[in-house]
């Protein structure tokens, strides 16, 4: 028997793991862990409260071209986040095109310098 008790960790293809850093880190305010082992390739660890997400330098096998504009009719990462209007200024300053979310909830979906299609839903 066995209990999946929690979500650990969610990873992403990066093309260049510092144009990365300045969107997560230093855009949207993740904390880096420091303590990533070294893997044989460059990436970084961010962390979300107990789970993080993973960033891996290395060649895509995944098309990036083509994608749906709004990502929510694409495979994403969801997070729940605190005051959404403050995230649409923190967009807006970076000049990151997002989308509201089609289902009437007070979420958004905008896209990483790599394509990879994130949710935030205020709540």
């Amino acid at each position: 028997m066995f209990h999946i008790s929690q979500f650990h960790h969610a990873s992403l293809i990066v093309n260049d793991t510092e144009v990365s850093l300045r969107f997560y880190r230093d855009l949207l305010g993740l904390a880096q862990e420091m303590e990533r082992p070294d893997l044989g390739y460059p990436g970084a660890w961010l962390n979300i409260g107990d789970q993080q997400i993973h960033l891996l330098e290395l060649p895509n096998p995944d098309p990036v071209e083509n994608r749906p504009q709004h990502g929510g009719r694409d495979r994403h990462l969801a997070f729940r986040i605190d005051g959404l209007s403050g995230l649409v200024e923190t967009l807006e300053r970076g000049n990151i095109d997002f989308t509201i979310s089609k289902s009437g909830r007070k979420a958004l979906f905008c896209r990483d310098p790599d394509g990879n299609a994130l949710e935030f839903i205020e709540g």
